[in-house]
């Protein structure tokens, strides 16, 4: 068998990968000897006797099997698990999560007429104080305070 690694070496650089990657066809090796130039080595590239193999890449569905799996909760416990509570869900987004979810709920009952505006702010300074829980806690108070005015 003739040695193509001159053939191999000037094709790496002409298809711009690395010399193992480089395939040459075993059935047109007497053809591929012959080729000693850059220009013979693109014919045989056009031809399809020499080829770049592809690259490989690190598969992805095990990744996505997992985040699948987490996504109902599973594969979360204590051994799984690096951060802290505080690091894993802060305490900062919890907040920001819930007065967000309030005032948003607040606006709503201003923009529909529910809650004038005096009301209003009262709860809003209370929603910022930190005196709900949750939108149903805030809705259970305006509920049984009787804040609420199209609900009569």
């Amino acid at each position: 068998m003739t040695d193509l690694s001159n053939q191999k070496r000037i094709a790496s650089k002409v298809l711009g990968c690395g010399v193992h990657k480089v395939w040459l066809d075993p059935d047109a090796s007497e053809e591929i000897a012959v080729a000693i130039t850059r220009e013979d080595i693109r014919g045989l590239v056009a031809t399809g006797v020499v080829k770049a193999e592809p690259v490989k890449g690190v598969s992805r569905g095990r990744a996505r099997a997992r985040d699948e799996k987490r996504k109902y909760g599973h594969r979360k416990g204590h051994g799984s698990r690096k951060g802290t509570k505080g690091a894993r869900n802060p305490s900062k987004e919890q907040w920001m999560k819930k007065i967000r979810a309030l005032r948003r709920r607040l606006k709503e009952l201003r923009a529909d007429g529910s809650l004038d505006k005096s009301t209003y702010c009262k709860i809003y300074r209370k929603a910022k104080g930190g005196e709900y829980r949750s939108v149903a806690h805030l809705n259970a108070h305006l509920k049984s305070d009787k804040l609420i005015k199209s609900e009569e």
